[in-house]
């Protein structure tokens, strides 16, 4: 990876006003929306909505600081037409790299802080994204405060190969180290979280948060029955199943989870002063 200079926003026009809801058809306000959590207030369905925004519904207003925001993806493979397909991206996201990182405060409460973002080829771990990870890992540890990661991702970045599949076992070493800090690391999933992501940092919190509708799995579900030649059940993937099935520790609505996040990290913090009284 290399840095580069920060992509500007794009130039307004009448139709970022407006939003068509998936669910429903409804064309809405962008105001609207942003005023009711990015929830389509016609049917209660849930917009997608990019890392920023994930993050600033969690965290006090103006807190976040990024960090090396400026971090991009090569080609260390050569891969055919990648170079393209990563400005295309940038285009599209309007984002350097797929992952979000920095800390902020929840109520004053400090936490290091990132969220991957669907809309940048899919949310996909290549080695910017597992290396922007691993740092803010290591920077919940060098500044003792817990963490919190808002996965939404296809997985390992099919153009990076190895190099991508290596962000896996480096993520969930540094998450080891966290751990033995004493740490708290609270993993928030949402739609879609699947591939090398699940099956690593985004499924090794101390708790795990699932926000409602969520796809959650590993490979997809006409690979998993080619494999084991039987069939899954219904709704297998989804946030619900997991949660009966004790793969993840609650699922949420939208708006439940920022109070949620509130209430576990006053917990901790009631915790650590406890321990050091």
């Amino acid at each position: 990876y290399r840095h580069k200079r920060s992509i500007s926003a794009p130039t307004k026009n009448p139709k970022d006003l407006l939003r068509t809801c998936g669910f429903c058809g409804e064309m809405i306000l962008l105001d609207i929306i942003k005023e009711h959590n990015h929830i389509c207030p016609s049917c209660g369905g849930y917009f997608q909505i990019g890392a920023r925004e994930r993050i600033d519904m969690l965290t006090d207003r103006n807190s976040f600081v990024e960090t090396h925001a400026q971090m991009i993806s090569l080609n260390p493979l050569d891969f055919p037409h990648y170079q393209e397909k990563l400005a295309s991206a940038q285009e599209a996201a309007n984002e350097v790299e797929a992952f979000i990182s920095g800390h902020a405060t929840l109520s004053g409460m400090p936490l290091a802080i990132g969220a991957l973002d669907s809309r940048f080829l899919m949310g996909s771990m290549g080695s910017v994204v597992g290396e922007k990870v691993a740092r803010l890992i290591e920077l919940s540890i060098s500044e003792g405060i817990p963490l919190v990661i808002i996965s939404a991702s296809g997985g390992a970045r099919m153009q990076e190969g190895i190099f991508s599949l290596m962000q896996m076992a480096k993520t969930a070493g540094l998450l080891q180290k966290h751990d033995e800090a004493g740490l708290l690391y609270i993993s928030i999933l949402t739609h879609p979280t699947t591939g090398g992501v699940s099956a690593s940092f985004a499924m090794l919190g101390d708790v795990i948060i699932a926000e409602k509708g969520a796809l959650i799995g590993f490979a997809g579900k006409r690979v998993i029955m080619q494999t084991i030649k039987e069939d899954v059940p219904d709704g297998f993937q989804t946030a619900d199943f997991m949660a009966e099935h004790g793969m993840i520790d609650c699922v949420l609505n939208r708006t439940e989870i920022r109070p949620t996040l509130e209430k576990l990290l006053l917990f901790h913090q009631g915790r650590q002063a406890y321990e050091h009284a």
